[in-house]
């Protein structure tokens, strides 16, 4: 197998991040039948590049903030799930702030990721000023989605498609559908039986149970939750592979033996020091904390689209060819803030942190 550089520019050596590509020294003695394609040293260098632009913008660097063309010109998360502006926001503004009990967590938490949209959430607060369970109406909070979508507002995210109940949903419109769903959650008392799980994996389970809630939804979800002070796993305790991650995956390696596409992403996960050391890069990581799990996940994803452009010979699962989304930076970026859990917003606080409105 004949390997080349990642597309990602490689800087200058004196700059010390990345030397000449070499072919990967994966796997290990002990995981033999898995080849590395040639996206995969891109995998690596895709998580340094996409970190240094976040902390690049959080100095106050002007844009641009890489010299990757891909980068500049196209869409991508950030190599921690925690650090997207939508997690951003729910963790700050939705999880964090107001009535800490298990209930109005869960409500507030799934009723923000039923639709995924902050504009919808600010829509929501604008109206009733505190979104609660406990002085939620079905009715209102229909109506007042109702207008906006008769007004021509877009009130679900376009990240990734909300299933709706079906053909036999009694429901016209799919938000009453998710409104009933949430309603019905809370009266199975589903936060409960969530922190009564002994695993997220068993947590994941009850999620997906109820219906129109795969696998993808249900790993958003009891992720989206586990940020909170109502459940407390590592989330190094599980993972679910999405369709994009699972495209990723196709594409940096050739063939992954006997493994499945969640033990690569745990195999990758942990050998994240060893590959980092092997490729000469420097990952800059959050204030400490290493790649988890659900950002491993996320970053196949990512070289997914990455690859696209980048090495548009290599296929995947789903046959795209295109990244849909530009980028176009909305508004200042705040300094971070991560569930209080981690213990690492003390680290960040101590440090003198710019925003950058490019």
């Amino acid at each position: 197998m004949i390997l080349v550089a990642s597309r990602i520019p490689l800087p200058n050596q004196e700059d010390g991040m990345w030397p000449t590509a070499k072919a990967p020294r994966l796997p290990p003695p002990s995981l033999p039948g898995i080849q590395a394609s040639v996206v995969y040293d891109t995998y690596w260098k895709f998580a340094v590049e996409r970190q240094k632009i976040f902390f690049a913008r959080l100095k106050g660097t002007p844009w641009p903030w890489t010299a990757d063309p891909i980068l500049r010109e196209h869409k991508f998360t950030n190599a921690y799930r925690a650090s997207d502006r939508g997690s951003q926001y729910l963790i700050r503004n939705v999880i964090y702030s107001g009535d800490q009990s298990p209930t109005e967590v869960f409500f507030r938490t799934l009723l923000f990721k039923f639709f995924n949209r902050i504009e919808t959430w600010k829509l929501l607060t604008s109206v009733f000023g505190q979104v609660a369970f406990h002085s939620y109406c079905f009715e209102e909070y229909d109506r007042v989605l109702s207008a906006a979508m008769a007004k021509g507002i877009r009130i679900y995210s376009a990240a990734y498609i909300m299933p709706s109940g079906g053909r036999k949903s009694e429901y016209v419109r799919k938000h009453q559908f998710h409104l009933r769903l949430l309603e019905r959650m809370i009266d199975e008392q589903l936060p409960a039986r969530l922190a009564e799980a002994k695993s997220m994996k068993q947590a994941f389970a009850l999620l997906k149970g109820y219906p129109s809630i795969g696998d993808f939804l249900a790993y958003q979800f009891i992720t989206d939750l586990n940020y909170s002070s109502i459940l407390n796993w590592s989330e190094m305790d599980y993972v679910c592979p999405g369709p994009g991650a699972k495209d990723g995956i196709r594409k940096c390696f050739l063939d992954t033996g006997r493994y499945s596409e969640a033990d690569i992403i745990k195999l990758v996960t942990e050998r994240q020091d060893e590959e980092f050391t092997r490729l000469g890069l420097v990952f800059p990581s959050l204030w400490g904390r290493k790649l988890q799990l659900i950002d491993c996940q996320n970053l196949f994803c990512e070289v997914d689209k990455y690859a696209r452009v980048a090495y548009p010979g290599v296929a995947g699962l789903s046959g795209r060819t295109r990244i849909k989304q530009k980028f176009l930076p909305k508004g200042e970026l705040l300094p971070p803030w991560y569930p209080p859990k981690w213990s690492i917003n003390a680290r960040i606080s101590g440090e003198k942190m710019h925003v950058s409105a490019h």
